[in-house]
């Protein structure tokens, strides 16, 4: 039997730790750092980026 974790956020990447609660977070300044950061992540974790603006994107398991 295979169990699978679905519909949640995984982590987080922005510039401000402040932004964020409640989930492991990687605190990156450069925007595209932060995008490089994201795509590797949603790549490790097998998830997606979405881009909450403000500095923020998230990697989420649908």
């Amino acid at each position: 039997m295979e169990i699978t974790i679905n519909k949640v956020i995984l982590c987080a990447v922005t510039d401000d730790c402040a932004k964020i609660q409640g989930i492991p977070a990687f605190i990156v300044k450069s925007e595209a750092a932060r995008q490089e950061r994201a795509m590797l992540l949603s790549r490790i974790l097998q998830g997606a980026v979405h881009d909450m603006g403000n500095g923020v994107l998230i990697v989420v398991k649908h």
